[in-house]
């Protein structure tokens, strides 16, 4: 199979969807790489380790984008959209329910489109979204930290207090990865954490291994409206696979806040849980609304690519590999997790979420094979 390695275009982006180690597995196993001149560099790889790893190096794009399958970090811009083609396989971050014209051009270009957010286990955790997951949850309070300050236009408040002056006030929206991971790096900076969610259980398990360190509270309107008032920096960790976010937090809750606030958003992507959230770039990451500063990065973790591309890269080898052996139609039908990754097939939206939340119809992927 050919298999095209793109430089990723979204704003500030550094990292790349294979490291040169994956792509010396890929070649060993029979395949050819294409990987676009200069993909790797903002992770630390350059085109001579690619080169080594069996690569063969292109200078534009549309030589990457001819392949067979496509590996990226990051969904495809507008840009890219005249690049795909009929047969092509795509494998990346899509997020298809906030992405209703990247939807319709993959669908009128019979794209298959497998994304690495919703391939999904029998437990129902996703393995491919954890690990940047975990990268955005710990960066959304080393974000917020740095907007609460004064000269970025935050209240002036350290996150840990001092002795004898309270620290800030932390509210995180969601208990999954994202929330879990930030609520552990809130804390570890000595910040005053609750932590609210719709799952009792999750709660009760965060405050076991957290050692009551953290408040929880059931996520119901009161207790959310409550918790963003008094919250300095409040941090949107709410996930539903594949689909958009729904908006816990109203502006009438943002007006509540205290003026030099920060939100994070890191359910951006999908849409947002708060009102007033917008996609930011990290070339212009903030802005403000009632006082309150928003932060809607929607690609936190290409901020860390060194780390990020580590990370990512171990999680979706194994699964690239077998789509690169088998073949996408033979994957999916011998792999069920996998299976659950593809939102988009020969012309179809095969994801519930996605049909739903952007008015299209569903056609369940196994009626087409």
């Amino acid at each position: 199979m050919i298999i095209g390695l793109p430089k990723e275009i979204k704003d500030n982006e550094y990292r790349v969807a294979v490291i040169p180690g994956g792509v010396r597995q890929l070649v060993d196993s029979g395949h050819e790489v294409l990987v676009q001149a200069g993909a790797g560099e903002g992770s630390g790889f350059s085109d001579e380790e690619y080169g080594w790893g069996g690569g063969r190096i292109v200078a534009e794009n549309n030589e990457v984008w001819a392949a067979d399958l496509v590996v990226k970090v990051k969904e495809p811009l507008s840009s890219e959209y005249d690049l795909m083609h009929p047969g092509l396989t795509l494998f990346t971050y899509l997020h298809l329910a906030a992405e209703k014209d990247l939807t319709l051009a993959m669908l009128e270009n019979s794209v298959t489109g497998v994304a690495y957010e919703t391939v999904e286990e029998a437990n129902g955790s996703l393995p491919l979204l954890t690990p940047m997951s975990e990268v955005a949850g710990r960066m959304a309070v080393q974000v917020g930290a740095q907007y609460l300050e004064k000269k970025n236009g935050g209240r002036g408040k350290l996150l840990s207090g001092v002795p004898g002056v309270r620290p800030a006030d932390v509210t995180i929206l969601g208990a999954g990865v994202v929330g879990t991971n930030a609520a552990q790096i809130a804390l570890g900076m000595g910040a005053s954490v609750i932590v609210l969610d719709i799952d009792a259980e999750r709660l009760r398990y965060l405050d076991q291994v957290l050692h009551g360190r953290l408040s929880t509270m059931s996520a119901n309107p009161y207790n959310i409206a409550e918790a963003v008032k008094r919250a300095d920096l409040l941090i949107g960790a709410v996930l539903v696979k594949g689909a958009k976010a729904p908006c816990l937090v109203t502006r009438e809750m943002i007006r509540k806040m205290e003026p030099g606030s920060v939100v994070v958003d890191v359910a951006v992507d999908q849409g947002g849980c708060c009102e007033t959230i917008c996609p930011t770039s990290h070339s212009d990451p903030v802005y403000v609304v009632d006082g309150v500063l928003h932060y809607g990065v929607t690609n936190m973790p290409g901020a860390v690519p060194r780390t990020s591309t580590y990370a990512l890269s171990n999680a979706t080898l194994p699964y690239l590999m077998k789509l690169a052996e088998e073949g996408i139609e033979e994957a999916i039908k011998n792999d069920a997790v996998l299976a659950k990754g593809v939102n988009v097939y020969k012309g179809k939206v095969t994801y519930q979420a996605v049909a739903d939340a952007l008015d299209l119809e569903y056609t369940p992927l196994s009626s087409m094979l």
